[in-house]
């Protein structure tokens, strides 16, 4: 089994918060859903109370909770990491060369990171690839500072695709969160649930023929769906109820 950290009040949340079908949450219906998997009201409420001051949701005029804006991006990452745009894939990559120089440290490590969570790996430094399997919306931080293009792989392209993401390691630790979301335990299985949701985050959501076989990937990707859903019609009942 993985090692599943605790998952904070604050955390349970916001993954709420994230997986929600509702664009905001009343403070009932978010102590219910928090009720469902171990969390009690007096906790919800000052967790509440300390998000909306540090600027993690919004509470409108009615009482309902909303995310930030600053928080609405990673819920649409998460949203497209169960949902991943694909298409055909011809047996084309996606190639960004950086081109830009004289960047802060800051600067290039933020686009490191814009550039991972694209699902692309870096070939070497400066130039970064993926299969042109993804529909992807290109940000202005990167257009701004790469030159864009595709082209054929060099080389194998299943091997190639084996020495940029750590597959069979991203596939064994699907598999044990998979495992860990068999159990009866509500605290157990919303904390794999949790865990699975970032984990989702970095399928590099390959063609099928640069997969090992038995790629848990869109079993871990229903799963997750079916475990939100399931805390949505919770938490719809706990509340019609009360």
């Amino acid at each position: 089994m993985p090692a599943l950290k605790p998952v904070t009040t604050r955390s349970a949340l916001l993954t709420l918060l994230l997986g929600a079908e509702l664009p905001s949450l009343t403070t009932r219906e978010l102590v219910a859903a928090a009720s469902v998997v171990g969390f009690a009201e007096p906790a919800v409420r000052v967790a509440l109370s300390r998000m909306a001051a540090a600027g993690d949701v919004v509470r409108d005029d009615e009482g309902r909770h909303r995310l930030s804006d600053r928080l609405l991006e990673r819920q649409r990452r998460q949203d497209r990491a169960t949902r991943p745009a694909v298409h055909d894939w011809d047996g084309s990559w996606e190639i960004v060369a950086v081109t830009t120089a004289g960047r802060t440290a800051a600067d290039r490590a933020d686009l490191r990171t814009t550039l991972g969570e694209l699902r692309l790996a870096e070939l070497r430094e400066g130039v970064w690839t993926r299969p042109a399997n993804l529909a992807i919306d290109w940000p202005a931080a990167v257009e701004e500072v790469s030159d864009r293009f595709t082209g054929a792989a060099a080389t194998d392209a299943r091997e190639l695709a084996g020495r940029l993401w750590d597959l069979a390691d991203w596939a064994r630790t699907a598999r044990e969160l998979l495992a860990a979301t068999d159990t009866t335990d509500p605290v157990l299985r919303f904390t794999a649930c949790a865990t699975s949701g970032r984990h989702l985050l970095t399928d590099p959501v390959l063609p099928a023929e640069l997969l090992p076989r038995d790629w848990p990937g869109e079993e871990l990707r229903a799963s997750h769906v079916a475990y939100k859903q399931w805390v949505n019609d919770m938490r719809r009942s706990l509340v019609d109820a009360g």
